[in-house]
């Protein structure tokens, strides 16, 4: 499966340059997930309700091209791995009036308790588990 977001870059994110300021995609690659999740009928919430977290653990980013203020940005995001308390995403970010890739990253996350004390996920929520696995691409 493949999420997708479409968001609008703002003013604010913009640098000195007038381009959008690197560390903005590493929010816009947590927007692609939260909106995966969601795509899934899953939130953030209920998995925090169940005292699951996801902290990143490893983040990348490799930039291509610049986005500007008031680009309209589609944010794909993939599922790529599920292994034990581990999961990780892929992203690309591309802008939406000439399809060009701006930027590809990945985040690693792990499944913690609030306690930050790693979590067997697919022993806690296995029907949870199956569809993140079914999700893969």
């Amino acid at each position: 499966m493949i999420g997708k977001t479409i968001i609008r870059t703002r003013y604010a994110e913009t640098d000195q340059m007038g381009v959008i300021y690197h560390a903005n995609y590493f929010t816009w690659f947590e927007i692609g997930r939260t909106e995966f999740f969601r795509q899934l009928n899953m939130d953030y919430k209920d998995l925090e309700a169940e005292n699951i977290l996801l902290p990143v653990i490893d983040v990348g980013c490799k930039y291509m091209q610049s986005a500007k203020y008031d680009d309209e940005l589609i944010i794909q995001t993939r599922l790529t791995s599920l292994k034990g308390v581990r999961l990780e995403f892929r992203y690309e970010i591309i802008r939406k009036s000439d399809n060009v890739l701006l930027a590809e990253g990945y985040t690693k996350h792990a499944f913690v308790n609030k306690e930050l004390k790693p979590v067997n996920f697919k022993k806690k929520m296995p029907q949870v588990w199956n569809l993140l696995n079914q999700s893969i691409e």
